[in-house]
């Protein structure tokens, strides 16, 4: 099941905020419904995003620059979207159909996962344990995964493997859809809390961490969900290898370090308030960075269509 298809002239989409109780699909007919769900994180994961960003400029019609605007403001730490819309501002000024474009983008976003989780598949022997974090499965993605699509080709190749994933505060992108996902495949799995990560590596339960990004510099520093660059840290000082897997789109050759990636922070109530209960004070003031920035240094490797690549990163 994709996480995105064009259906009879609207964009459906999983509903990402239903999941795992409920399977929900909406329909976005105009791309400010494009940019509301993007916000709204009913559908989220750079590869994912990015793609609706194209359906929503293919939805614009003669407001495609007020939409690209829009959409690229609508989640600024994930290239994709950036990527994405620039390529659809190009192909109209070449006069191409952009449905048409949006479309070949999609089946494109596919092949790629496939290809990065044969590679990435190549890291993972039988029997080993690997830990990853957020959500970089199918749902962040047009289908297939980034990170979890790395296990996923591990798995259908018959290896014997074991999972932990991080509930990933304050989100629970780990807990709600990665564990679901992991369900669905019949990948053996664990979820954990983020602060349990440093206990299972001391103790040598954790053998591979392979995460997924939404921007990478070219000098290699990348952000991703927050809680990345504590787990990187830790696995660094516990001798564990730890990849990113991302398409190379999330490969912003134009910013030099992580330095210039802008973090967004987003509502407090995301943290004071879970499903409509408050669980903390009224009036608390928050700090919520939805990404934080992994240095180079960390990173063992990169998991790309390309193969398995270091930095520098060259266009292209």
């Amino acid at each position: 099941m994709r996480t995105l298809e064009w259906v009879n002239g609207k964009l459906k989409i999983i509903d990402q905020l239903e999941l795992p109780h409920k399977l929900k699909f909406l329909y976005l007919k105009t791309y400010q419904d494009v940019v509301k769900t993007i916000k709204d994180m009913n559908i989220r994961g750079a590869p994912a995003i990015g793609v609706a960003a194209a359906y929503g400029c293919a939805l614009a019609g003669k407001n495609l620059k007020k939409a690209a605007k829009a959409l690229v403001d609508s989640r600024p730490t994930a290239v994709n979207i950036y990527w994405a819309v620039q390529k659809m501002l190009l192909f109209a000024k070449e006069g191409k159909d952009l449905l048409q474009e949006a479309h070949r983008m999609a089946e494109e976003d596919i092949k790629i996962n496939k290809k990065m989780g044969r590679y990435g598949a190549k890291l993972i022997r039988s029997g080993m344990t690997v830990l990853t974090h957020c959500n970089a499965g199918a749902l962040a993605t047009v289908d297939y995964g980034t990170a979890v699509g790395v296990i996923r080709a591990a798995h259908e190749q018959g290896k014997k493997i074991h999972v932990f994933t991080s509930e990933t505060r304050p989100y629970l992108q780990g807990a709600r859809l990665t564990a679901w996902e992991l369900k669905q495949m019949g990948v053996d799995y664990h979820l954990i809390t983020d602060n349990m990560v440093g206990h299972f590596m001391q103790r040598g339960e954790i053998d591979l961490v392979v995460t997924g990004a939404d921007r990478v510099a070219r000098n290699g520093d990348t952000a991703n969900k927050i809680g990345t660059y504590s787990i990187a840290v830790l696995a660094k000082e516990h001798k564990i290898p730890f990849y990113i897997a991302v398409p190379f789109s999330t490969i912003d050759t134009s910013m030099k370090s992580g330095k210039g990636i802008k973090i967004e922070e987003r509502a407090g109530d995301e943290l004071t308030i879970i499903k409509g209960k408050r669980i903390a004070a009224k009036g608390t003031p928050v700090r919520y960075p939805a990404f934080d920035v992994t240095p180079a240094k960390y990173i063992t490797g990169y998991i790309t269509e390309k193969g398995i690549l270091n930095p520098p990163f060259k266009h292209g």
